[in-house]
């Protein structure tokens, strides 16, 4: 697919090859594990992603001009997210194809070592192959050993996290405890400011009253 038209046009050619690469990848991964699936199949698919991710990478150097040429800010701004994410994508593929064809490159290499071997031993044929079965049951073994061991990893932080999440918990109705005790004990000391403060009232009143009548008898008796 050539590149060229507008920024929305070559836009939309990226994405249709993003997700046409994104099929294919997913694809190899599973043929990967097919014991039945030819290796020239492989071989092809994985040099037609590659040139799918190099059109798109080629497609986002067009966009990126392009989108520097758009009057609107807003607009300039937008069309540059777009053009980083479909760059990220597209580098994200050609991450995974890399892998993919490093561990194709390490099998093809072992089997050829194994393949040598083979031709360089007279005789003892079986036992050599049984060697490499039993290596084969071993490496089986280790996968499913470093599978358990991911599994019990990932339980053990789902774990940490639900005890995290329990003493923030915890941790909030202590709070919530040590404000209502606050409370409780400012109420006390404002009932015992009271309950003073009516006692003297009651003294004053009681001061006032015994005044006046000792008033009201000097009066009298200061009149006869």
């Amino acid at each position: 697919m050539e590149g060229g038209g507008t920024l929305s046009e070559v836009h939309q050619s990226a994405k249709k090859l993003l997700l046409k690469c994104s099929d294919d990848v997913a694809r190899l991964e599973r043929l990967e594990h097919s014991t039945s699936t030819s290796a020239a199949i492989d071989s092809d698919l994985s040099f037609a992603v590659k040139k799918d991710i190099n059109q798109i990478q080629s497609l986002c150097v067009e966009m990126d001009r392009l989108w520097r040429s758009v009057a609107s800010k807003p607009q300039r701004d937008l069309w540059k997210r777009k053009v980083e994410q479909i760059a990220e994508e597209a580098e994200s593929l050609k991450q995974s194809l890399d892998k993919y064809n490093s561990r194709i490159q390490k099998r093809t290499r072992e089997a050829n070592d194994r393949a040598e071997l083979l031709r360089r031993v007279n005789g003892g044929s079986d036992h050599v192959l049984r060697i490499f079965d039993d290596d084969a049951q071993a490496m089986h073994s280790v996968r499913n050993s470093a599978r358990e061991l991911e599994n019990a990893n990932a339980l053990g932080e789902a774990i940490l996290s639900s005890i995290h999440g329990q003493r923030e918990r915890l941790k909030s109705a202590q709070r919530k405890a040590l404000d209502v005790l606050n409370t409780v004990g400012i109420s006390n000391r404002v009932l015992r400011l009271i309950e003073r403060r009516n006692r003297v009232d009651q003294w004053i009143k009681y001061a006032g009253m015994l005044l006046t009548v000792v008033f009201v008898l000097a009066i009298v008796l200061w009149r006869r």
